[in-house]
């Protein structure tokens, strides 16, 4: 593991791809550091694919720097301290996971223990299951393993819970922090923004190939002025929705949600019209809103 924290594994120097007319990657900086989990976020078509298979040296930029380990992405020995979990994976369906397991260790030079592995992917009660006999929630659950059985210090997550359970998408979630602590950088990109939000050390959005926003969670969040009240009220969502201050309103329970760039102005409002309102609470607009406000001014 890398002992220095912050210590740049990967990094894109105003790399650039063009597919004809199309600019997937406009120039972006972007590093990847241990010891943290960089969140890469963006609507379809934004870059994050393309950024990914450049810091793997799957596609070669047309313009800037791509660097891994301040080397080549395609440099054996940087490769080696790499893991890789991509949306799409292509397995031998006759492979059992123990075979699988196996073949891929022996591509590092220091693998993690086998049973280990095996037992911090929860796959286990797997290892004698042909992959292609799998589901796919237990092919990702594979997938995670092979991902990181060479003890990567730089792990790419592409959307990793796809088709998970909850239990199995807490389990990969504990897993990915412990790395993380252990001083592994990860890059994960996921269209799930709570899944950003639980795990993400730094955010980085991407919308039409350039990069819109770049910082901790909390710095995301505090770019957006909306803000988010409950409350328990007996006014109705219908009339608290014709205030021209309130983007939108929903009861859930006995509470009141609303969304709204002007939470003085709201909450005044709901003391005037109810007296008896209680348990009030203004909380700061979650990566989610933040992310679709951020996007739709980069639009």
């Amino acid at each position: 593991m890398i002992d220095a924290k912050n210590t740049c594994c990967a990094r894109l120097l105003a790399a650039g791809k063009r597919y004809g007319n199309i600019a997937a990657l406009d120039g972006i900086d972007l590093d990847v550091r241990a010891g943290e989990l960089l969140a890469l976020l963006g609507p379809n078509g934004a870059g994050k694919s393309t950024a990914v298979s450049l810091l793997l040296g799957l596609t070669e930029a047309d313009a800037g720097e791509v660097q891994l380990f301040g080397q080549s992405p395609h440099a054996l020995a940087a490769r080696r301290r790499v893991g890789v979990m991509l949306q799409s994976a292509g397995m031998p369906d006759t492979l059992k996971v123990r075979e699988l397991l196996a073949q891929t260790r022996s591509y590092y030079p220091d693998p993690l223990d086998a049973a280990e592995c095996a037992r911090i992917a929860g796959i286990a009660d797997l290892l004698d299951r042909r992959y292609g006999k799998l589901s796919g929630g237990q092919q990702r659950r594979v997938q995670f393993a092979l991902a990181i059985c060479g003890k990567p210090e730089l792990l790419f997550l592409d959307e990793p819970t796809t088709g998970l359970d909850v239990e199995a998408r807490q389990a990969l979630w504990s897993a990915t922090r412990a790395l993380v602590a252990a001083g592994s950088a990860v890059l994960l990109t996921t269209h799930y923004l709570e899944e950003a939000e639980a795990l993400a050390d730094r955010v980085a959005v991407l919308a039409r190939g350039k990069l819109v926003a770049e910082g901790s969670v909390r710095q995301i969040r505090a770019r957006v002025a909306q803000r988010r009240i409950r409350c328990v009220s007996a006014l109705k969502p219908e009339t608290i929705g014709a205030w021209p201050e309130v983007r939108s309103v929903w009861r859930d329970g006995d509470r009141i949600e609303i969304v709204t760039d002007s939470a003085e102005m709201v909450v005044r409002q709901l003391l005037f019209e109810d007296s008896a309102l209680c348990e009030l609470e203004v909380q700061r607009a979650g990566l989610a809103e933040a992310f679709v406000e951020i996007t739709r001014e980069a639009a």
